[in-house]
């Protein structure tokens, strides 16, 4: 039995290590001096330490300020926009008589098979006679759009799951059903809301494709375009490797804190939108 939970620890940090190999190669090649850094063939560890990677970077065409601005704003719109459409369809399913409700909800979760990207240019050309392009509105619901089936599959299952008892004991002591959905099924599926935003948040955060037919102005770019734009900028007769690291290493912090912070919610909620 103790070797055996030897081995699971092996197989564990070998794991750990893999995943975590590339995240620090990133970090430690973000600080590097810029020659260093365009090396070849490249060093493993900085033979100095250097912050002129981060400075270019937040110095690069509108500033670094904007594009985290951009992308942030973007992503907590797609929260919002995401929480309120399934938040009430969810719970219209789960609880009332909607006649042939699980029908569709199975049409509502074959958007899972269609990939978003053959989505992209109907969407584009009808955001564009909107005035929605080059807008961070616009493409907030371009994420939300792709953020729902899931969304919905999870908040559903989890109002399903929450006991009658509980919804008849607030009707008899006269709540409606929205105070009731407040009240009562918010507060009991806390980690599966919170395991909604956090999905919505890192697609958001990460999304580029949708982000780079939507925007054509330089400072509506979310942070993946300008970073796919600097991987086209040159300096010292290639890519500026040490900026491009430094961009990715920051693209990473957020999705890891919140991911941290919310991690205790977040399997609960995945388990309990997986389970009727």
């Amino acid at each position: 039995m103790r070797r055996r939970g030897y081995l699971v620890g092996a197989v564990c940090l070998a794991l750990c290590a893999v995943m975590l190999l590339p995240l620090l190669a990133s970090v430690l090649a973000s600080l590097k001096p810029t020659a260093e850094a365009a090396a070849s063939p490249p060093t493993y560890l900085p033979g100095s330490l250097s912050l002129d990677s981060y400075q270019r970077l937040w110095e690069y065409q509108q500033g670094l300020p904007v594009y985290l601005f951009n992308s942030l704003g973007t992503a907590v719109l797609t929260i919002l926009f995401t929480l309120l459409l399934t938040v009430p369809a969810a719970y219209g399913l789960a609880r009332f008589p909607v006649p042939a409700k699980e029908l569709l909800f199975v049409v509502l979760l074959l958007a899972l098979i269609v990939p978003y990207q053959a989505l992209l240019t109907p969407m584009f050309l009808m955001f564009a006679k909107l005035g929605l392009t080059n807008s961070l509105i616009g493409l907030a619901v371009v994420h939300t759009a792709i953020q729902l089936p899931f969304s919905l599959y999870v908040l559903r299952n989890s109002f399903a799951a929450v006991p009658r008892e509980l919804e008849e004991a607030a009707i008899m002591d006269g709540a409606s059903s929205v105070q009731s959905l407040r009240r009562v099924f918010l507060p009991a599926t806390v980690p599966a809301v919170v395991t909604v935003a956090l999905f919505a948040f890192i697609m958001s955060w990460n999304e580029f494709l949708g982000a780079l037919v939507m925007m054509s102005k330089s400072s509506k770019f979310t942070l993946p375009v300008v970073l796919a734009a600097a991987r086209t900028e040159t300096s010292l007769g290639g890519t500026d490797w040490g900026m491009l690291q430094a961009g990715i290493t920051i693209s990473i912090i957020p999705c890891v804190g919140v991911y941290l912070l919310l991690q205790r919610y977040y399997v609960s909620g995945l388990m309990s939108g997986a389970v009727k």
